[in-house]
């Protein structure tokens, strides 16, 4: 998205079979290189629900998952689910 010279970038949700530029599921988040200090905004919730539902970002991605601290999160519910798993065996 954006304009010559001026970038813009959609966070999405996409099949890994789709085309790059191609159709997607979703749109969770927006990021805007160029305001300083560049601007993140992710719907945090649907991030967390595509990363629990085994989505895969890529490097980009999970590079401004892990700016905005959604990645943390996500670790930190998968390591107390699995304390709940352990505590009920």
């Amino acid at each position: 998205m954006g304009a010559r010279n001026r970038p813009f970038y959609r966070i999405v949700v996409a099949n890994s079979t789709s085309p790059r530029d191609g159709r997607f599921i979703e749109t969770i988040g927006t990021y805007d290189p160029l305001t300083d200090p560049p601007n993140i905004i992710v719907k945090e919730e649907r991030a967390l629900y595509w990363l629990s539902v085994g989505a895969q970002p890529t490097d980009i991605a999970r590079a401004l998952l892990k700016k905005t601290g959604v990645l943390e999160r996500f670790q930190q519910q998968k390591a107390q689910s699995k304390k709940k798993v352990e505590a009920g065996v």
